[in-house]
């Protein structure tokens, strides 16, 4: 993001496809992208900032909370949605629709125990 996105002559990525590359960063931004579309699945990557706060046309907020986030510590390590150990490596959209906090513990390593079971991965067509 940092790379294709900045203040120099080549810092945007060509054409906008209706709004589709600047929908890819700013999901990208938050923390997650829709890999799959046709899924209800938003998988995990690496918010750019320690909190955001999205405002629900529901009127409720989803909070993500990205602790010791910074340019070198882009792994999750320790995951928590509501207060629950969350080990999915995605979010629905109706975690996200249902408001709440996502608490992430980010590091410069990552956790190779996080997320490893069968039903911690995303929908995918391959195995």
């Amino acid at each position: 993001m940092s790379k294709l996105y900045n203040a120099t002559e080549n810092g945007y990525p060509g054409d906008e496809d209706q709004g589709q590359t600047s929908s890819w960063y700013v999901l990208s931004a938050l923390g997650f992208y829709s890999v799959c579309p046709g899924t209800d699945q938003y998988v995990l990557g690496s918010p750019m900032f320690k909190k955001i706060t999205i405002s629900l046309e529901n009127g409720k907020k989803f909070v993500i909370n990205a602790k010791s986030n910074n340019s070198q510590n882009v792994y999750i390590t320790d995951a928590r949605l509501n207060n629950k150990v969350y080990s999915k490596n995605y979010l629905t959209y109706g975690d996200i629709i249902k408001g709440g906090e996502f608490n992430l513990q980010m590091s410069a390593a990552p956790n190779y125990k996080r997320g490893v079971s069968d039903g911690d991965l995303p929908f995918s067509v391959s195995k």
